[in-house]
């Protein structure tokens, strides 16, 4: 872990400490431990808690674009062979995609024929600082939505399968949007102060 990692870390942990708490073991690589905490943290009355969470995460990505030069936006975001504009974009639609999947879970709406979650898909490769910031914003509008259909239903099973993570309980999935968050995060932050 590097100290600019800790940094930016730590410096989130108050506004969104069950993220981050889980995301640590991703930094450990004890990956086991990620779904720990998520399962831990995400128990029964944890989306009002929630909720301001992810808010926070979202208030950290929007700033860190906002903060980033234009050209950034179109050099290697971290992850695949995106742009950082494709990254923050995937981020913003994943989400709020995960929570609402969760909302459909909670108040028995999940579609029958749904489809297996595909991961990695990127988002626009020419989306402005902008147009990448309204997305953040408009995903957390989404998320406190959808949210609401979850709190009392935080155990309750959701079909979700992502090929990744597997399946997680409603309030889980909810929880591991902020840590999906995290990750993107780290890859932005790795690019503002490369080592």
């Amino acid at each position: 872990m590097t100290t600019t990692s800790v940094d930016w870390l730590t410096a989130l942990e108050s506004g969104a400490p069950d993220p981050v708490a889980a995301y640590r073991g991703i930094e450990a690589e004890r990956f086991i431990s990620v779904r720990r905490e998520v399962r831990r943290r995400a128990g029964t009355g944890s989306a009002d808690r929630l909720v301001p969470q992810l808010g926070a995460l979202a208030d950290a990505l929007s700033a860190l674009v906002a903060a980033l030069p234009d050209e950034t936006l179109q050099k290697p975001g971290g992850e695949e062979d995106w742009n950082v504009a494709q990254a923050v974009g995937h981020d913003a639609s994943a989400r709020a995609g995960l929570v609402l999947a969760a909302s459909l879970a909670a108040s028995r709406r999940w579609p029958a024929n749904a489809p297996a979650v595909v991961p990695g898909v990127p988002g626009g490769a020419d989306g402005s600082r902008e147009s990448l910031v309204r997305r953040i914003e408009q995903s957390q509008r989404v998320i406190e939505r959808a949210a609401r259909s979850i709190v009392g239903h935080e155990l309750d099973p959701c079909s979700l399968e992502h090929p990744l993570v597997g399946r997680l309980r409603c309030g889980e999935w909810l929880l591991f949007a902020g840590v999906h968050d995290l990750m993107h995060l780290d890859q932005l932050h790795h690019l503002r102060t490369p080592a």
